[in-house]
């Protein structure tokens, strides 16, 4: 049924605990929970039990404390609160019951301040059954859950589309990336579901010769010289795109290059441009609405959807557009740089200009960094101010958000060992 590091739960056991936590937590299958559990086995037995009933559930990260687990579970409008026990805690008794069962989310805030997503039962539903039935690739592998199960990616698409493909889902914790290795090695045919960032990790543990059987990757477009170490190390890499509104909307089945997101999946639809010159907005539609992305891409004579950049993160030197990827892929291909990230400054004379966040095995002086990009790039592409930093700011699921660095570079957070300003 389902294996949480070294520990088996087979279907009756599982069931069981479902079952228990149903019993002693006192469900109202009109309320609202936000569920904070460090212990895996727990929170997914609650999370069970809450969805059978047809309540609602907002999954806080196992490692948010208390305080912070509350003032979230209060701005997503949840009645209660489950921390570490089944308990509930009283949030409020005003908020008016839900009329049907819904999963909650805050969205990633990479572009503004989070909002709660509420997504039903039967929309979820709709999403596994044509994630199962369209990508089968994974039908006879083992899914390897090596990210946060109170995340969509991992909750949904790890262990809700192993469970309806017959699979038994392994959840691993990903801060060992050695014992990550130890376990991929022991099951066969494993499919990793991992961050970019892990997976990276992983690729360059791994002895010359060895390779993963299958990896997924999401959540954000691999810097080129990661995916070429990925790739290289991977037999079978898979790629999803999707957002916290609609779920997952593409599917990969083989990734030759990092941009190419995926084919949309049957129960959505997506109009964006289909030219690679004049790329567009992604815009998904369906019973509930129009969601706008704010992610810009376009579609290949294929079907394949290639993303862009994000619209929010596109930088506008002087009426030019400058996507942060590229500037990020040319600076991460210079030798001992490991990670990057580009974002938006502010300029008196273009109106906006390039400023450069890196990281890198030893000291790099900006004009070295500067010349090398000078090599690669068009003179509006060109970083207007370069800093290295100890490690890229990354949020909890592994995304960076270029409006928190710019926001933290401004108020002086990073110490500048080296920069550069332009003429």
């Amino acid at each position: 049924m389902i294996q949480i590091d070294d520990r088996y739960y087979d279907r009756q056991k599982f069931e069981q605990m479902v079952a228990q936590s149903a019993d002693q937590a006192g469900i109202n299958a009109k309320a609202r929970y936000a569920v904070c559990f460090s212990d895996t086995a727990g929170w997914l037995a609650l999370f069970f039990a809450i969805r059978d009933i047809g309540a609602s559930v907002f999954p806080i990260h196992p490692a948010t404390p208390h305080a912070a687990a509350r003032r979230l579970a209060v701005a997503a409008g949840c009645h209660a609160l489950y921390f570490n026990s089944l308990e509930a805690e009283t949030l409020s008794t005003e908020i008016e019951p839900a009329s049907q069962g819904q999963l909650l989310q805050m969205s990633s805030g990479t572009t503004g301040a989070p909002k709660c997503i509420a997504r039903g039962w039967a929309e979820i539903d709709a999403e596994v059954a044509s994630y199962v039935a369209t990508f089968r690739q994974p039908d006879e592998m083992t899914p390897v859950v090596a990210c946060p199960t109170t995340h969509s990616y991992g909750l949904i698409c790890g262990i809700l589309v192993a469970l309806k493909r017959g699979r038994t889902p392994v959840i691993v914790d990903a801060g060992n990336p050695k014992y990550l290795l130890r376990t991929l090695r022991h099951i066969e045919r494993p499919l990793l579901y991992s961050s970019p960032a892990v997976l990276h990790t992983l690729a360059r543990l791994m002895p010359e010769g060895e390779k993963l059987h299958a990896a997924m990757t999401s959540g954000t477009v691999l810097p080129e010289p990661w995916f070429a170490r990925i790739r290289a190390r991977t037999a079978h890499l898979f790629q999803q795109y999707g957002c916290s509104e609609a779920g997952c909307i593409a599917v990969n089945p083989d990734v030759t290059d990092a941009a190419d997101m995926g084919f949309v999946l049957p129960h959505h639809n997506v109009a964006c441009s289909n030219s690679a010159v004049a790329p567009s907005e992604v815009v998904i539609s369906g019973p509930s609405g129009e969601v706008a992305t704010r992610d810009l891409g376009y579609f290949r004579p294929d079907g394949m959807l290639v993303f862009v950049s994000r619209l929010d993160d596109t930088i506008n030197v002087s009426g030019l557009n400058v996507y942060p990827r590229e500037v990020e892929d040319v600076v991460m291909s210079m030798p001992a740089v490991t990670d990057a990230v580009a974002f938006r400054k502010a300029d008196t004379l273009a109106g906006e200009r390039v400023g450069l966040l890196f990281s890198a095995s030893e000291r790099l002086d900006g004009p070295a960094v500067r010349q090398w990009c000078a090599q690669n790039l068009a003179s509006h592409q060109l970083p207007m101010e370069i800093v290295q930093v100890d490690a890229i700011p990354r949020q909890a699921n592994g995304k960076v958000s270029r409006r928190e660095v710019a926001a933290q570079h401004a108020a002086g957070q990073f110490t500048a060992l080296a920069r550069e300003v332009a003429a």
